[in-house]
């Protein structure tokens, strides 16, 4: 049976967990995490908007 490789395995996904101890992780850690939350951040805002257009068309249209 051959070794695994490091390369074989499943990389780890980075998470975070509000709240989350962070005494643990490095500066790289973080940084990372800092990345990963201000995309989320942008993707909420994207749908946000999209769907306060949304509401302000359908409110438009059915405005008497």
């Amino acid at each position: 049976m051959a070794a695994i490789d490091d390369d074989d395995r499943p990389k780890k996904k980075i998470a975070h967990e509000i709240g989350q101890e962070l005494t643990l992780l490095s500066v790289e850690e973080l940084a990372a995490r800092i990345e990963l939350m201000r995309g989320e951040i942008s993707r909420l805002e994207t749908d946000m908007a999209k769907k306060r257009a949304s509401r302000s068309a359908a409110d438009q249209f059915f405005k008497k």
